[in-house]
């Protein structure tokens, strides 16, 4: 099954994605409605043509994007019977199946009820259960292809724990739900009791019960969290996992605050609905790996520590992980775009806020580009003593500091200072990670001239924080840093020939010799 080009694990996560986008698109309609916008179904004022307006827009998107992601996770449903699939992954499609049909009615139902409130919850709620379902069999599917020998389901605590945290998270997000579309807080002033006492009402107790909820769900993921790093997944891709969720609860409560603040502006409305999914999602794959982890609860707390280095050798490790210097000369040209773009000093608490995410991105995109190029670290002079390859600490520590920094860097950016600065310094981040550091570095000769381009963002992220745009003078910044990344880059290349050619990377001195490289820099 893996061998071939398209698997079942990859219908699978076509499937998920989509159902994933289905969920959000339908959490930014239900969690903040502004009226039924589409007054039938599953037409919208009996067109099935795209609407004229946004909101009726998103709804029909919404509407459309859910029957493709049915429609995929049938399709794989009966893949899965055809090739005899693991039966657990044969029974979660198949409930997932059901579960998109019982969708159909309740959809219907929010169109035509007079009070779609309770409607509404119940809607989220299979929305979450099929987007679990779906997600845990892609996790079982894709394990199952890179012949990882399945273990016992949940035997560890740590996989019980990772359960009870999807439990409540669960309720969590439906009571959020009902909290929200029953205006219920108004009912329960006051914090953290009710005017300083117990609840009057049904409503007042519903908020309480709400609060409680969360209060409950933060002590399972911060314990989730410190079990993680504490015991023996920091070896396993369980770290990552973890850490994941709770950068992106902590992110959640950040941008769920600032979007009441600031009486629910539509970027952190959206944005707020997204974390909500990423987070139930998360989750899921964390239950699913732990589920099917072979650490027993003596393994978990096994010697591991007597591996570690010292406190303060780690805590250096973990410095160097963010490659200082480098995120030191980004924040420069961070900082120059937002004098340039604001033609005058900027005021101290966006500079902060802004070179604090600036940082936060750099280091963040840095700890994932040494997690990837674990391997050919090793093998270069330049970088054999980097904390991967000296052993100082593992990939999985690597991989769970830089996911967890650059999520810090897009809430920091998009909660303090706008949300096109923070989606800039993402586009930054996916530029350096996964087009240069994965697939150019080791496909062209051109690499470090079209990966340059990751470095050159930063002064279009200073200006895009003071001004909120860009203007044609933000892309000469970019330009400029743009042209002097490859022949920077070259000089360094010609003094470590040697290693690049040992590592296997084709850059210019190692493809065209010295002198057509010293000919390109000229």
């Amino acid at each position: 099954m893996a061998g071939k080009k398209f698997a079942f694990h990859h219908l699978l996560l076509i499937a998920a994605i989509v159902t994933f986008v289905s969920l959000m698109l339908g959490y930014l309609l239900r969690f903040n409605p502004g009226g039924q916008v589409c007054p039938d179904f599953p037409t919208c004022y009996g067109q099935l043509a795209i609407p004229g307006g946004a909101a009726a827009r998103l709804e029909m998107a919404h509407r459309l994007i859910s029957a493709l992601g049915g429609l995929l996770t049938l399709a794989a449903g009966v893949w899965a019977v055809q090739r005899r699939a693991i039966r657990m992954v044969q029974g979660m499609l198949a409930g997932a199946s059901l579960l998109n049909l019982a969708q159909l009615a309740v959809g219907a139902g929010l169109v035509f009820s007079a009070q779609p409130v309770l409607l509404s919850a119940a809607h989220l709620a299979a929305a979450l259960l099929i987007l679990g379902l779906v997600t845990a069999a892609t996790v079982i599917s894709f394990y199952k292809a890179s012949g990882i020998d399945l273990g016992l389901i949940f035997h560890s605590p740590f996989a019980r724990l990772a359960l009870a945290s999807a439990g409540s998270v669960f309720v969590l997000m439906v009571s959020g739900m009902l909290v929200s579309r029953l205006d219920a807080a108004t009912a329960c002033g006051g914090f953290p009791l009710c005017q300083g006492g117990l609840p009057q009402s049904g409503l007042g107790w519903l908020a309480l019960v709400h609060r409680l909820v969360t209060l409950v769900s933060g002590g399972l993921v911060a314990a989730l969290v410190s079990r993680a790093w504490r015991a023996a997944y920091n070896r396993t891709v369980l770290l990552p996992a973890a850490t994941g969720v709770g950068v992106l609860f902590a992110g959640q409560a950040l941008i769920g605050a600032l979007k009441i603040g600031r009486n629910f502006p539509a970027e952190l409305v959206g944005l707020h609905a997204a974390i909500t999914a990423g987070i139930w999602v998360m989750l899921v794959v964390l239950v699913s790996a732990a589920g099917l982890s072979r650490l027993t609860a003596q393994e978990e707390w096994g010697a591991i520590s007597a591996l570690r280095p010292a406190g303060r050798q780690r805590l250096g490790a973990f410095f160097k992980l963010n490659k200082p210097i480098i995120v030191a000369l980004l924040l420069v040209t961070t900082y120059a775009g937002m004098v340039v773009g604001g033609k005058q000093i900027p005021s101290l608490d966006l500079t902060v806020w802004t070179l604090l995410g600036g940082a936060l991105a750099a280091g963040g995109a840095s700890a994932l580009n040494q997690y990837i190029d674990r391997r050919i670290d090793g093998a270069m002079q330049r970088t054999a003593n980097r904390p991967l390859p000296a052993g100082i600490l593992t990939p999985a520590e690597a991989l769970a500091y830089g996911l967890g920094a650059c999520l810090a860097a897009f809430f920091v950016l998009a909660g303090f200072v706008n949300l096109l600065a923070a989606l800039l310094s993402f586009a930054g981040m996916v530029y350096y990670v996964l087009i240069y550091s994965i697939w150019l570095k080791h496909l062209t000769v051109q690499n470090i001239v079209i990966g340059g381009g990751a470095g050159a963002i930063p002064p279009l992220v200073g200006w895009a924080a003071v001004t909120g745009s860009l203007d044609i003078p933000a892309f000469f910044l970019f330009a400029l840093v743009f042209m002097w990344t490859p022949p920077h880059f070259w000089a360094l290349a010609l003094v470590r020939a040697k290693d690049y050619a040992r590592a296997g990377v084709p850059m210019l001195p190692v493809v065209r010799g010295e002198k057509e490289t010293r000919m390109q820099i000229f």
